[in-house]
């Protein structure tokens, strides 16, 4: 199958190109490297070293054989984008090139607008490039599980049965983002929605959960396809953060009373549930959601799971409770469906100790190339 993965060069795209490549399927890279200017911007890094995405496609092709196509193109660049899929002809599109990040979209006014229109317009470049080039490709787009919020109700996937005053009907399931990046996602899923209503085209959702882990088979050929690792307190999330903080020997820093619950899946799965994804297109004009996530733990749970790991190989480390920088609610009901996924045959790779303890080594073997003032969040919602 021709597959596009736009975002090829960040933390979900990098594996995701590499599983799909080693699967047969003939891969193309979209992604403009924004990722690492923002680096550069927050004065930030990733924990392991990374290549340029020249020299990781190229590696990719000394030890497999399997060569990967790379275009250097934004999204928000429509007629780049629309040669592109003239020159691919994809029969899918796995969309991850978006500003994924909720505390830098929270920064100040310029990066809030940022993200929305880089979002909300490259989503849209990308679905008339279907409409006009390619009808028939299917799209998988990146969503998350915080366009639902904190519901004090199941979440199911994507819609819900209402009653109401004697009438009834399937709905899309109330959103209640909690920032203006995910803000940007429920735009993105309406917009799609609408789409695949007025043009026919055929799209999955997925709504997926928090992103944990970092070794997958195929980065195990070279140490030159590691994946990066974010440890800040704006690209960083709260499991691999913790992780890093363990490393370091600073106390795993919890926001609030650390009963927030939410969705959390191995970044294994995540390239599994894409590959799901395009063997089992969505029909023509439908749009589907998957809520694509394996496991629900409290971010306290997370800590002390982190913390007995890193007791096991003499680290003595702590946890504190700070301030939370957002605004959410610390003790609510969280329940969510996810059986579509698994109906489909993904097998979930669960948290384990011997998960934790492997990321935590390689962050041990790269500890030095942490910045330590970038530890603590240092953006608040406020």
């Amino acid at each position: 199958m021709r597959i596009i993965v736009a975002g090829g060069d960040g933390f979900c795209g990098w594996p995701t190109a590499l599983y799909l490549s080693k699967q047969g399927h003939d891969v193309t890279i979209v992604d403009n490297m924004v990722r690492r200017k923002w680096d550069d911007e927050l004065r930030s890094n990733s924990l392991t070293p990374i290549l340029s995405l020249e020299e990781r496609v190229k590696l990719w092709e000394e030890k497999t054989g399997k060569k990967i196509a790379i275009y250097d193109c934004d999204l928000m660049h429509y007629d780049f984008l629309k040669e592109i899929f003239k020159q691919v002809q994809p029969e899918a599109f796995v969309h991850f090139a978006e500003q994924r990040s909720a505390p830098y979209s929270m920064i100040d006014r310029e990066h809030a607008v940022f993200t929305q229109t880089n979002n909300v317009v490259g989503n849209l470049n990308v679905l008339y490039a279907i409409k006009e080039v390619t009808p028939d490709c299917h799209l998988i787009k990146l969503g998350t599980m915080g366009e639902y919020g904190q519901p004090n109700i199941d979440i199911e996937e994507g819609y819900i049965k209402i009653e109401h005053k004697g009438r009834e009907d399937v709905l899309p399931f109330p959103k209640q983002p909690g920032s203006f990046y995910h803000l940007s996602k429920v735009h993105d899923s309406h917009n799609i929605q609408f789409a695949c209503k007025i043009w026919g085209i055929r799209a999955t959702d997925l709504n997926q959960g928090i992103v944990y882990g970092l070794h997958t088979e195929e980065d195990e050929y070279d140490e030159g396809l590691i994946n990066r690792l974010d440890y800040d307190g704006v690209f960083g999330t709260a499991l691999n953060r913790f992780i890093i903080q363990a490393a370091i020997g600073h106390d795993i820093t919890v926001y609030g009373s650390g009963k927030q619950t939410r969705a959390f899946l191995n970044i294994k799965d995540t390239i599994r549930c894409v590959e799901i994804a395009a063997e089992n297109p969505a029909d023509k004009g439908e749009f589907r959601v998957f809520n694509q996530f394996t496991e629900e733990f409290s971010v306290l749970e997370l800590a002390q799971k982190v913390q007995r790991v890193a007791e096991a190989k003499g680290l003595n480390i702590g946890i504190e409770h700070i301030e939370n920088p957002r605004i959410e609610k610390e003790e609510h009901y969280y329940k969510a469906v996810n059986t579509s996924l698994i109906d489909l045959g993904l097998e979930p790779s669960l948290l384990t100790d011997d998960h934790i303890s492997r990321t935590l080594d390689t962050a041990l073997k790269y500890k030095d190339r942490v910045l330590k003032e970038n530890v603590l969040p240092n953006v608040t919602w406020k």
